[in-house]
């Protein structure tokens, strides 16, 4: 059974997102993908500035198991990524929902993120 926090939202190709206070959004890949993927060994991050679409695929996750895309679960630009990731990709085996965050962005329409599945609905999503 994976974590599902209550306090973010979540696209079905199993991204989260948490607002920030300032306004801006941090993102990262949920627990249900990391365990789907196995153990992680590289995380291709976008660049600061890059400007995402909703949707569209903004890096690639690596594991033993496979390669997937990850996608940006709203549209804005980036304004820093984890670095961190790159010297321990498996933090985001460990710590998905903390230290395994991929990115921050300032979305380009604040009404994407309303639009986001709620917990309970990506649980059901998974289920």
């Amino acid at each position: 059974m994976s974590t599902v926090p209550s306090d973010l939202r979540y696209a079905k190709s199993h991204e989260w997102l948490k607002s920030d206070p300032d306004g801006s959004v941090t993102v990262g890949i949920t627990d249900y993908a990391q365990a789907s993927l196995g153990d992680i060994t590289y995380v291709q991050l976008p660049k600061v500035g890059a400007v995402l679409k909703q949707a569209g695929a903004f890096g690639v996750v690596e594991s033993v198991k496979a390669a997937s895309d990850v996608y940006a679960p709203v549209g804005g630009t980036v304004l820093s990524v984890n670095t961190a990731l790159d010297r321990a990709p498996e933090t985001l085996n460990r710590d998905p929902y903390g230290d395994g965050w991929i990115l921050k962005l300032k979305p380009s329409d604040p009404a994407e993120v309303g639009a986001l599945l709620d917990a309970a609905a990506y649980e059901k999503a998974t289920a």
